[in-house]
């Protein structure tokens, strides 16, 4: 099987910035698994088909962010899952991770773009209905840390 025939939809045109949050989808869940040094990752991931397609400086932040800032996501996503985090699929894991990085560092994404970019990510590589759980989750923690942009949404 090739790199390209390993990838979810390898068809689908995706923006650089859906590429990277691809590969650090990868990433993260080669660390949830593993436990591998951050950097030899990276190395790994840089290598793969298609990098070069992808907004490296974005994945770079997703990648070292969400597993550098890990605790810490973890600590906001708990009150919102009816489970315990290590009991989550390491894909809705590793999206929820990403998902809740960009809402918390990236406020030049708008929190939509956030949660649909989540979503896309668990439909392509989660479960039957794991981009329903994500998209519930992102969306009561996008009602936390970004309030007044969500509550400007809902009033347009």
């Amino acid at each position: 099987m090739t790199q390209k025939e390993l990838h979810a939809n390898p068809s689908k045109s995706r923006t650089p910035r859906h590429r990277a949050r691809e590969f650090a989808l990868q990433g993260l869940y080669q660390w949830l698994l593993n436990n591998e040094d951050a950097g030899a990752i990276d190395a790994h991931i840089r290598e793969a088909h298609g990098f070069d397609k992808a907004d490296a400086g974005h994945f770079n932040a997703l990648l070292h962010g969400a597993i550098r800032d890990a605790g810490i996501l973890r600590e906001g996503l708990s009150p919102l899952i009816d489970r315990p985090i290590g009991d989550l699929s390491p894909i809705e894991h590793a999206v929820l991770l990403i998902g809740a990085y960009e809402l918390k560092h990236h406020l030049e994404i708008p929190y939509k773009v956030v949660i649909n970019e989540a979503v896309e990510l668990a439909k392509s590589f989660g479960g039957i209905d794991g981009h329903k759980y994500v998209n519930g989750v992102l969306d009561k923690l996008s009602a936390q840390l970004r309030a007044a942009e969500v509550q400007s949404s809902r009033k347009a």
